[in-house]
């Protein structure tokens, strides 16, 4: 039976309405994907597929910002509805937490007419964010960092198509069936509370191509990555997690930065293996640093050759991007894009382009100024792979604390 026939929406389920409605409703979720309420997620099962897995929703932090990135990211930015005020932005927030935590764990949404899309997570998360258009609208305080990026006229070249937002969600995890089935959840329950400005899908390698911990390589070649810390590290929790220096709402919560950066792969092409090396300053058959060691050996940005040239060039990436304090670092999550050529679009020497690639270069720190724009001051003023490479959308989102069974994400900026 369709879900509309019921006469009851998911809306009025979640935000109130007829009980006996509302038990009907339960039951059809509940039928349809097997699952009583509170019943346990599946587990993974005896042959070990990574369908299976399931990563917690609930807890003190955002589950995607602790979890290992998956194979796949799809980012969806919000603008809000002008009536969508304090309340209905709760409302909005109520449900797609439910729905959220419902799908990450291997549950179909209520009424979801399509729960057999849900049974395999593989390592689905969503992670809910906020412009500061949002946080006013909620009434309550936005730190001083929360709005765009200052401009970097030296590399930028932004479009609106690409940027901007007051609420984003990022879904990442190996399976983009799962990624697919949650982005149509997050949308459908939005339109009456927002209207959907982008969307932006990501990839990494496929879960089984590397070994767990293997650092991501760009469409460069490029090990990507390479001095970012992990969760739970000490140097992951004093760059990422607010404190008391941020408002109450946000404190345990950290920030998202994303720049989608166009990379000239023609142009690319046309520098050879020590021109490579040398922009990035790190070797790419490992992303060793080119002073020598492994990969996550720390770069000697005074070391000289027996010319007495610094061996990595102060303009490289590595050096430009270098921070001393790992606490006044960012962490980065990454994805490629390989989108379809656009009708008419020409390559950086003027031909018809034949490829239309990126980087969706993300970031958690617990302040956007202190931490992300003053190594992004430095790129912009000297980095060689700005020769290859365009930012052309930027965000900046509040990423509020996780929640617990019952509650919702972002609920502090209501309280």
């Amino acid at each position: 039976m369709p879900a509309e026939s019921t006469g009851v929406s998911r809306r009025r389920l979640l935000l109130g309405g007829a009980a006996a409605g509302a038990g009907a409703a339960v039951t059809l979720g509940a039928e349809r994907t097997g699952l009583l309420p509170g019943s346990p997620a599946p587990a993974a099962d005896a042959t070990g597929i990574n369908g299976a897995r399931i990563v917690p929703f609930h807890g003190a932090r955002q589950a995607g910002v602790t979890s290992t990135p998956g194979a796949y990211a799809t980012y969806l930015a919000f603008d809000l509805l002008p009536d969508t005020g304090r309340d209905r932005l709760a409302a909005w927030l109520r449900l797609l937490t439910d729905d959220a935590a419902r799908l990450t764990q291997g549950r179909g949404a209520l009424a979801d007419l399509e729960p057999e899309l849900a049974v395999r997570p593989a390592g689905l998360t969503a992670t809910f964010g906020l412009g500061r258009a949002a946080v006013e609208r909620a009434g309550a305080e936005a730190p001083g960092w929360l709005g765009p990026l200052p401009a970097f006229p030296q590399i930028d070249a932004l479009e609106e198509r690409w940027s901007g937002g007051d609420a984003v969600v990022l879904l990442h995890g190996d399976d983009p069936t799962a990624i697919a089935h949650l982005a149509r959840m997050v949308v459908r329950d939005s339109r009456a509370f927002a209207t959907l400005r982008w969307r932006q899908n990501g990839f990494r390698r496929a879960y089984g191509t590397d070994p767990s911990g293997t650092t991501m390589r760009n469409l460069f070649g490029q090990v990507d990555g390479s001095t970012t810390p992990k969760p739970g590290d000490e140097a992951f929790d004093r760059a990422v997690w607010a404190g008391d220096e941020a408002p109450a709402w946000l404190r345990g919560g950290t920030s998202l930065v994303l720049r989608r950066i166009a990379m000239d792969l023609e142009g690319w092409d046309e520098v050879g293996r020590e021109g490579r090396e040398a922009s990035v300053g790190r070797r790419l058959a490992d992303g060793a640093p080119l002073t020598g060691g492994g990969e996550h050996d720390a770069v000697d940005l005074e070391k000289t050759d027996e010319r007495g040239f610094t061996v990595i060039n102060p303009a490289a990436h590595a050096a430009r991007s270098h921070v001393s304090d790992p606490g006044q670092g960012i962490v980065r999550i990454g994805f490629s894009y390989d989108d379809p050529v656009e009708e008419g679009a020409l390559d950086s020497q003027g031909r018809p382009a034949v490829s239309n690639v990126g980087l969706l270069f993300g970031s958690w720190q617990r302040d956007v100024a202190a931490q992300y724009v003053p190594m992004q001051e430095r790129l912009a003023q000297a980095d060689l792979l700005n020769t290859w490479t365009t930012p052309i959308g930027s965000g900046v989102w509040a990423i509020p604390p996780g929640c617990e069974e019952g509650g919702f994400v972002g609920e502090g900026l209501f309280a």
